[in-house]
């Protein structure tokens, strides 16, 4: 009802239907929501002083669903842009993983898991390769959703480094998990699985993390995120 499976040889793939789409965006959807409100529990000294200045809640509940869906956005148009694509899945992209991971430093953990699992629920919208039901939740759910691990450094000093630090270590513990599991069948000749999958995997995550690193080293970069900072929570 949800997917069709189709054979192609020994492949079989898993196509979500129409009403799987439909399902998927309503899922998308209520993730947002639930963001929403993990942020507004997500209280800092600077929402604080914001809430004398601000008559209604409104306006702060609306910029903050318009902060978490447009990093989903952002990140999903920034995924598409490639420095490196790799053959069996994989690309070292321009900041998309840091742009998911922004959600959690600005509003906490609760918006951030949510947010990067709606991401991860985009992705598989926008791109699905499922070859088991396990999988789409471990690649799509799990992984993508770890990015909001980020969340944990929300009121922290280097909060935004630590987080996302902490938000791609997340993804690259289950993307290995998954190709230690689900892709043992293209591990290079010679290797067995786990290696494959910790080498495979820590290339393009951690090429783009250094890559992300250098930029926030920029201190026009810095500024600019804490200008981010301020409009979000104000």
């Amino acid at each position: 009802m949800f997917y069709n499976v189709i054979v192609d040889g020994d492949s079989t793939t898993y196509v979500p239907t129409t009403l799987g789409n439909v399902l998927l965006i309503v899922i998308l959807a209520a993730l947002l929501v639930g963001a929403v409100l993990f942020a507004k529990k997500h209280v800092t000294k600077q929402d604080a002083k914001a809430e004398e200045t601000v008559s209604t809640g409104g306006k702060r509940t609306a910029k903050r669903l318009a902060f978490c869906a447009m990093s989903i956005a952002l990140g999903t148009v920034l995924s598409e842009i490639k420095i490196i694509d790799f053959p069996w899945g994989g690309s070292v992209t321009l900041l998309s993983m840091f742009i998911i991971c922004l959600p959690g430093y600005l509003f906490g953990l609760g918006a951030g898991l949510t947010t990067a699992t709606a991401y991860g629920i985009l992705q598989l919208l926008v791109d699905p390769y499922v070859l088991f039901p396990i999988q789409l939740v471990v690649d799509y759910l799990l992984a993508f959703g770890a990015l909001g691990l980020s969340g944990l450094f929300a009121n922290s000093k280097n909060g935004l480094i630590k987080g996302y630090l902490t938000g791609i270590l997340g993804r690259y513990v289950f993307a290995v998990l998954s190709g230690w599991i689900f892709f043992a069948e293209y591990a290079w000749e010679g290797w067995p699985p786990l290696p494959y999958s910790l080498v495979y995997n820590g290339i393009y995550i951690f090429a783009e993390a250094a890559i992300t690193l250098v930029i926030l080293a920029i201190p026009a970069t810095r500024r600019g995120i804490g200008a981010i900072r301020k409009m979000a929570l104000s």
